[in-house]
């Protein structure tokens, strides 16, 4: 039997490696799995807490107080990768590896300074910004929310470390460990909801998720030693190529802040929309989070670093060769079985949460949310292969101008379709922004393909 195995992962390893396409294919295939598993975990953890608090205020109030610390992770986890990753594999190409090591120890350290400030502003501005996210709590949610958001403030630091290093790991492609860890946070939050919630009600789903987050963070740090790579943040002054990567970080943070924060708006404006709201709003996601996470995560995390070195190769042949074949798999893929999915949106969010505080009500309104949020996933996939070719493209200041214009857009999409539709109108909005974004991408990266190609042959 192991001789089989063996066999068949020599088999395995030529189909990847007769093109470029394939090796995506293979890395996508191992991340979407892993990721697979671990949104397993975090679906059970978020039936368990449908189970616990249903639509609560204190549920309001924890995703209220969370928002602000995961609005950060994003941010960071969607803007170093794809500042760092092409122009690291760039200066490995023409300077040799011990130079893109000594870029790697530099943008770890001045990353962390920017973690720390972060985390001291999120700290004193605290008293200013929840009551704006909570406009329609009353006072007492909105003392338990503070407290909430100072328990899992801590989350920045320790998952902003985490993903510095598993950076670092993917853009020598690899994936799995990184793509791996993270159901070590929701295995942690269930046992927290499981023994903790008679005693400490929704401070166990708090501690849980901080608990998890170190645990993560410990086991990275480790992996990361074991294969000879530096985990402290050093300072070995300016360099070209550092400042290379401040140039597209800048423009690359600023672009995930606006986009990160359509979903700070969405639910800041669902709070305005009475008590419930948020909650139907987060509910409704559940499932498109969870395909979007296998999916997206799969795709984004496999495709950058194949896209980066064909452009520093110029092989333009093939980076519109991958691009077309990964755009027409996904629409061909994602297209029907999201449609089968807004059919059967009720009886999905019955089945998942309709049981405990989750009343049949509850599953109506989350029903309609979930049913016009499904019609984005296609959207959604198309565009994280859009994106993640122009940042290979080091082109980040195009998707900061596109992450401005769905920022403005989600606002008044909001407010207009809220009228009508109340927290549906929310979902409604995010389909239309989502369209409006992947078109304009497209053009913008078919203008950028067609610079770059007429430089290279000029």
């Amino acid at each position: 039997m192991t001789q089989a195995l063996a066999a068949y992962i020599d088999r395995w390893n030529a189909w990847t490696n007769v093109s470029v396409n394939r090796r995506i294919f293979a890395a996508a295939l191992s991340i979407g799995t892993l990721t697979l598993f671990v949104n397993v975990g975090t679906a059970v953890k978020d039936l368990l807490i449908a189970y616990q608090f249903g639509t609560t205020d204190v549920l309001d109030a924890f995703l209220i107080a969370f928002l602000l610390p995961s609005f950060m992770i994003s941010i960071i986890a969607g803007s170093l990768p794809s500042a760092f990753i092409p122009i690291y594999l760039e200066v490995q190409h023409r300077d040799g590896k011990e130079a893109g090591e000594l870029l790697y120890a530099s943008v770890l350290g001045w990353s962390f300074v920017i973690l720390v400030l972060i985390a001291f502003v999120m700290a004193l501005l605290a008293p200013v910004i929840l009551p704006m996210l909570g406009s329609g709590f009353g006072e007492q949610k909105l003392a338990l929310t503070q407290s909430l958001y100072l328990t899992t403030l801590p989350i920045l630091m320790v998952k902003g470390l985490t993903t510095l290093w598993t950076t670092r790991l993917n853009a020598i492609n690899q994936f799995a460990f990184g793509s791996a860890v993270p159901i070590v946070t929701p295995l942690l939050t269930i046992g927290a909801l499981l023994y903790g919630v008679s005693h400490w009600g929704i401070y166990a789903l708090a501690g849980g998720a901080v608990l998890g987050a170190l645990v993560e963070m410990i086991l990275t740090a480790w992996y990361v030693h074991s294969l000879g790579v530096t985990m402290i943040p050093q300072w070995l002054g300016y360099s070209p190529a550092l400042i290379q990567v401040a140039r597209q970080y800048g423009p690359g943070t600023v672009g995930a802040l606006l986009m990160a924060s359509t979903m700070l708006v969405d639910q800041a404006m669902a709070a305005m929309l009475g008590p419930g709201s948020v909650s139907a709003l987060n509910y409704g996601g559940k499932v498109v989070s969870f395909a979007l996470a296998i999916g997206a995560t799969a795709l984004g995390t496999a495709v950058l670093p194949h896209f980066s070195r064909m452009v520093t190769a110029a092989d333009w042949e093939g980076v519109r060769h991958t691009l077309h074949t990964y755009v027409t798999l996904i629409l061909k893929i994602s297209i029907p079985f999201t449609l089968v999915a807004v059919v059967l949106s009720e009886p999905i969010v019955r089945a998942l949460f309709q049981r405990g505080a989750f009343t049949a009500a509850d599953t109506y309104m989350v029903a309609n949310v979930q049913a016009f949020l499904l019609l984005q996933v296609p959207l959604y996939l198309v565009g994280i292969v859009i994106v993640r070719l122009i940042s290979a493209l080091k082109a980040n200041h195009i998707l900061m101008w596109g992450c401005m214009l769905n920022f403005i857009l989600n606002v008044i999409l909001n407010y207009v379709f809220m009228q009508w539709l109340h927290v549906t109108g929310i979902a409604v909005a995010t389909f239309v922004v989502y369209l409006s974004s992947v078109s304009f991408l497209s053009y913008m990266l078919r203008c950028l393909l067609l610079e770059h190609e007429r430089a290279f042959q000029g």
